[in-house]
């Protein structure tokens, strides 16, 4: 199958590409290099260019938080909502005949635990991951007369072997590995 993965070059990105192809399937890594994700027309060349895929993992985001309520940033705000929602809406609207197409296509997310008991020091992370999780699920209900699904992963953080280098004393055990949540995305392809 063919899979593209969306904000590829990080830990998470890496694995997961390693993880497809260990399963046979071809990774087409899409980092800021190759497309500006936040520009729709950009995606929209780059998903004519590609033709027929199997599956979209959207792996775009980053977190910005902190500070209670009172201190959730605009600026903040502005950056997760296109960074996290902006991103993954051009994404997906942009692959949508070729996903839908598929016998086994799948758009895929990664989100946070704390969608479902939100903190105020989380509250613009944690809203733009909800409006993320409701647009999959809206896309799930356009290809919903074909094969294609679309599947929420929630972590609640992620961490490498570059991270425990870097923090060898710091406890992980609440965190997923990036290897094996790249494993777990490659297993939705079969």
């Amino acid at each position: 199958m063919r899979v593209v993965i969306a904000g590829s070059g990080s830990a998470l990105g890496d694995a997961t590409a390693s993880a497809l192809r260990d399963a046979g399937h071809e990774a087409i890594e899409i980092g800021p290099d190759e497309c500006d994700l936040r520009d729709f027309a950009a995606v929209q060349a780059l998903a004519e260019r590609l033709g027929a895929v199997d599956g979209v993992i959207h792996l775009v985001g980053g977190w910005r938080g902190g500070g209670g309520l009172a201190a959730q940033s605009d600026d903040d705000w502005n950056w997760l909502q296109t960074m996290i929602v902006g991103t993954l809406r051009n994404t997906t609207r942009a692959f949508l005949p070729a996903v839908a197409a598929s016998p086994a296509g799948v758009f895929a997310i990664v989100s946070q635990n704390g969608v479902a008991k939100p903190t105020a020091g989380n509250a613009n992370y944690l809203a733009a991951k909800a409006a993320a999780e409701t647009w999959l699920l809206a896309v799930g209900d356009a290809m919903k007369k074909g094969a294609g699904r679309v599947h929420v992963e929630r972590v609640m953080a992620l961490y490498s072997d570059a991270d425990v280098a870097a923090e060898p004393e710091r406890d992980f055990s609440r965190h997923t590995h990036v290897r094996d949540l790249g494993r777990t995305l490659a297993g939705l392809f079969g």
